[in-house]
């Protein structure tokens, strides 16, 4: 952002105020309010911009405290019944996960939402709420919870439920469900979220999720729309159990990813030894025409930030189009990691 002649106030505005981390991006920040303010912006969209972000700092201080804590998020539909058979999955799989450490991020309403609370317990359970007329409390494990954030917007509420979570497992449900599984799916195609473990879980016999793969394989796929192999990242699964080792296996040896210019660093939690760096080349040679996969000290950038210093890594000239293969690439890392 250009400077403006507010600028020398804003900054003697944020050291009043007590602001010592960050001060660029909370200068730019009051600057865009400022700008919104002298742009003529209408009242409605002055009102949206400040609710969003007044709710998005409610939500972001709401998962400060648990931040290195891993979370699964669970997608599933408000209608489903306590004698539905998903509802005894979501509350295994939330059970499963919690009791390997993971935090279950979810909406805070009645069905598959409760499911995943009461499998996870109130200490597990994080919920992020819409609110809607005909809602107008959180369900009873998550009420009154500080862990709780209440929403106004949609895309406040799923900026929140995808951001902090490193798993998703989401269960047949009605347009929401589909419209947070779509949006997931389509930031995974695109690479504007880091790769993550998806599950569509159903109960066995059900047909949602084969009817909805089977629509991107013949409708979507077949007029060139996705590619055919987007789904591949993603398990489809009728197994409490398989889903559970979906979430946790794709973070046994990757840890993180980072992108310093061109070059790909992945950090891993156990490093490689060669001959798995080797066979690694050898499969993804196709992927590496601008030279292969090594071993690498951090990065200028990232000693800079202090960025896990601590991990070992791998580097490559990664092309970023290739966003299926990375995946494949992080799968692979960690089948060839150590077996703990």
């Amino acid at each position: 952002m250009s400077a403006s002649p507010a600028d020398d106030e804003i900054r003697d505005l944020l050291e009043q105020a007590g602001v010592t981390a960050n001060v660029e991006l909370v200068r730019n920040i009051v600057a865009t309010g400022l700008a919104l303010g002298t742009d003529g912006t209408e009242r409605l969209d002055l009102k949206i911009t400040a609710s969003a972000l007044a709710e998005m700092r409610d939500a972001f201080r709401m998962f400060a405290p648990y931040l290195d804590r891993p979370k699964v998020t669970i997608f599933g539909s408000a209608r489903t019944l306590a004698d539905d058979p998903l509802y005894a999955q979501t509350r295994a799989v939330a059970a499963a996960l919690a009791a390997e450490g993971w935090m279950v991020v979810t909406g805070a309403g009645p069905g598959i939402m409760l499911a995943a609370m009461e499998g996870a317990g109130r200490d597990a359970s994080i919920g992020v709420s819409i609110r809607l007329p005909f809602e107008t409390r959180a369900n009873d494990v998550i009420h009154d919870d500080p862990k709780h954030v209440s929403m106004k917007y949609f895309f406040t509420r799923k900026l929140m439920l995808v951001k902090e979570s490193k798993g998703f497992v989401a269960v047949p449900g009605g347009f929401g469900t589909l419209d947070e599984t779509l949006e997931l799916l389509t930031l995974q195609q695109t690479g504007k979220a880091e790769p993550t473990p998806i599950v569509l879980l159903d109960v066995p016999g059900g047909t949602y999720w084969a009817g909805f793969t089977a629509f991107v394989r013949d409708e979507l796929a077949s007029r060139g729309l996705v590619a055919a192999d987007d789904l591949e990242r993603v398990l489809v699964t009728d197994s409490v159990e398989a889903a559970v080792r979906e979430v946790l296996g794709f973070w046994t040896t990757y840890h993180s990813l980072r992108w310093v210019g061109e070059r790909l660093v992945l950090r891993l939690r156990h490093p490689l030894g060669a001959d798995a760096i080797e066979e690694l080349n050898e499969r993804f040679a196709p992927f590496l025409p601008r030279g292969p996969i090594t071993t690498t000290e951090p990065l200028a950038p990232e000693r800079a930030e202090g960025d896990h210093l601590e991990l070992p890594r791998l580097a490559v000239r990664w092309q970023q189009r290739h966003v299926g293969e990375l995946h494949q690439l992080i799968r692979a890392v960690n089948e060839l990691g150590p077996r703990l």
